[in-house]
């Protein structure tokens, strides 16, 4: 396997993955993992309609940053946006897990205009049960303890990169992260208005079933997806459930992704684009 391309980008050295052609489309990791470890269930079948970028988190596996100087959504946030104009995307898809669905969260209320759609699964604008749950699944010495596979999983994945024990110094900033992130108030959140898939596992510990309705319900133009028996890694419990929800959503709104891009006039008003939230 070749070497990661890098590109600079709001003072980091981000490592991504590329692949597939077609419309762009970013993929933003969740907590503790990688572009290609989270998405490669998802890649192989998004490549052949999208041109996928998948960047590595600062601080997470190839992008480099030293957690200890703290790690924030809004960081995350202005790293995405920089990213894309990095690579001269004006506007483009966004697809978020976990930690990545609150860092394109902010991306859509900051910047609505670049986003062609927005997806954002196992996530909910709300902080607790998040940082509770967080607490305790994402203590290093529990994990060294308790899940030891997890550990040396954790160490393979950061350490290489970031410099010996990084994986403990990430894991205590990304709890501090949803401790103290910002919480979008509901006319941000309203200002989302590409079309939005929320996506949330019936039996997420992280995202209540209620809060992803609340999400869905809260953004402009809104869709929830509730899987059925699956927990927070709502991207391998049911990939092939999650493949096809995904191709719907995608060929139901990309006459809208087409006229955001400014490729095609506007689409002709529907029920599912002008409802009530």
């Amino acid at each position: 396997m070749g070497a990661m391309p890098t590109i600079e980008a709001n003072g980091l050295t981000i490592g991504y993955e590329v692949s597939g052609a077609g419309p762009p489309l970013i993929l933003l990791h969740g907590a503790t993992g990688s572009g290609r470890d989270h998405f490669a269930s998802q890649v192989p079948v998004l490549a052949e309609a999208f041109r996928l970028y998948v960047p590595d988190a600062r601080g997470h596996a190839s992008t480099v940053w030293d957690a200890r100087s703290g790690l924030s959504t809004t960081q995350m946030a202005d790293d995405v946006l920089a990213f894309a104009d990095a690579l001269d995307l004006a506007t483009f898809h966004a697809l978020g897990y976990s930690m990545g669905a609150m860092t394109g969260l902010h991306v859509a209320a900051r910047a609505p205009e670049r986003l062609r759609t927005f997806v954002a699964i196992s996530i909910a604008a709300e902080r607790e049960p998040r940082l509770a749950v967080g607490r305790v699944l994402m203590d290093p010495d529990r994990i060294e303890r308790q899940d030891p596979v997890w550990a040396r999983q954790l160490a393979a994945r950061h350490d290489l990169a970031q410099g010996d024990g990084a994986w403990r110094r990430l894991l205590p900033a990304i709890v501090a992260d949803i401790e103290a992130q910002p919480l979008l108030r509901p006319a941000e959140l309203r200002a989302i208005d590409p079309p939005t898939l929320i996506v949330a596992g019936d039996r997420d510990p992280f995202v209540p079933v209620d809060a992803a309705w609340s999400l869905a319900r809260q953004v402009r133009d809104g869709r929830l997806l509730v899987l059925p028996g699956v927990g927070h890694d709502a991207l391998v419990d049911r990939p092939g459930l999650l493949h096809v929800a995904l191709e719907d959503f995608y060929r139901s709104t990309a006459s809208i992704a087409q006229h955001r891009a400014g490729e095609a006039a506007p689409p002709e008003t529907s029920p599912e684009t002008s409802k009530e939230a």
